[in-house]
């Protein structure tokens, strides 16, 4: 699979990165930790909606299994558009890359710190002296930030790889091997679908990230303005429409990624969960929040991630907020319920 993966993104990374195609629309390119996923419903919805057709754009998602870092697509022209994780981005800062963020599509951490709904912890300060699962070994660090937050080392509990699988989840909290599991909200559901209730203890200051962004080269942000400009109003109309009718976009998930949905009620809880991780918390549609990158940066610290802070206007551009954001809300209301008669 990882060599088709690769010949697939070596195929595709072949065509320029900007090219016409049928009736007049160009070709924005764009890497994306997923392929079309529910996860990330507003590029579903705006694209059933023709809100990218209307900006005369068509989006290309380049295969997102690549061990190289995105960035590099993005630094080499192969991609227009790549969506960022925090780590991600600071990496790219601290290598002194070429690009800016534009744009925050989550502005809240799918990852974060759970226990048993029947269990008698209430907060991290709680699990000093505990054995913690982790879902992998990535999510150490997630566990190692929640830990700071309460002056707590990771060092001062018990980590052991529980897996990803869903009844082996399940069994580490009914066992009660673990008093807390740190994962994300795909692990969330696993527990769920086996039985088990769950409470997140997750810190407000840990969970208020922005979890993924995207950046562009800054070398040709002129170039590639029109595209992104129109792309990121799609992308923001295509958010909104959750607000407006979650029947509609549950509608276009299924008919766009129907493997999703093979277990109904995995993929709609899938869907349910993603919403809100969707929906910006700003007022704008995908602000840039300069403070909340600042504040981040020594809990970063603190557990080795990063070795210095950084200036977030030296990496943050707020050039296509206003133009994202400007389009009408009451338009696009009727044009999910013109939808939903004509499909639903």
């Amino acid at each position: 699979m990882k060599r088709l993966m690769g010949a697939l993104l070596a195929a595709t990374l072949a065509a320029p990165a900007s090219t016409t195609i049928a009736q007049e629309l160009t070709t924005v390119n764009v890497l994306m930790p997923l392929p079309r996923s529910a996860h990330f419903y507003p590029l579903i919805v705006g694209e059933a909606l023709g809100y990218f057709e209307e900006e005369g754009i068509a989006v290309n998602l380049l295969p997102s299994s690549t061990t190289i870092p995105y960035v590099a697509f993005v630094q080499n022209g192969q991609a227009d558009l790549a969506m960022l994780d925090p780590q991600q981005t600071f990496a790219a800062v601290k290598a002194e890359a070429n690009v800016k963020v534009l744009y925050e599509v989550m502005q809240n951490a799918p990852e974060g710190i759970a226990v048993s709904a029947e269990s008698e912890i209430q907060d991290v300060s709680e699990l000093k002296g505990t054995t913690v699962g982790l879902v992998s070994d990535r999510d150490r660090q997630t566990l190692a930030i929640a830990l700071d937050t309460a002056d707590i080392s990771i060092d001062d509990v018990q980590t052991v790889v529980v897996g990803e699988a869903g009844p082996t989840l399940a069994s580490a909290f009914r066992n009660q091997t673990v008093s807390a599991i740190a994962g994300a909200v795909p692990d969330w559901l696993a527990f769920q679908a086996n039985g088990i209730a769950i409470r997140l203890i997750t810190p407000e200051e840990v969970s208020k990230t922005p979890a993924n962004s995207f950046v562009a080269n800054t070398d040709r942000i002129e170039e590639l303005s029109e595209q992104l400009e129109g792309f990121l109003r799609a992308w923001s109309k295509g958010m909104y429409v959750a607000e407006v009718d979650r029947d509609v976009v549950e509608a276009m998930t299924k008919a766009a990624v129907p493997a999703e949905w093979e277990n109904e009620e995995f993929g709609r809880e899938f869907l349910y969960a993603s919403i809100p991780m969707n929906i910006s918390t700003t007022e704008l549609a995908g602000d840039l929040q300069a403070d909340v990158w600042a504040d981040i940066q020594p809990r970063l610290m603190a557990v080795g991630v990063l070795e210095e802070e950084f200036d977030p206007s030296t990496f943050l551009d707020d050039r296509f907020i206003e133009p994202a954001n400007d389009w009408s809300r009451e338009e696009v209301a009727a044009e999910v319920e013109t939808w939903r008669e004509e499909n639903m």
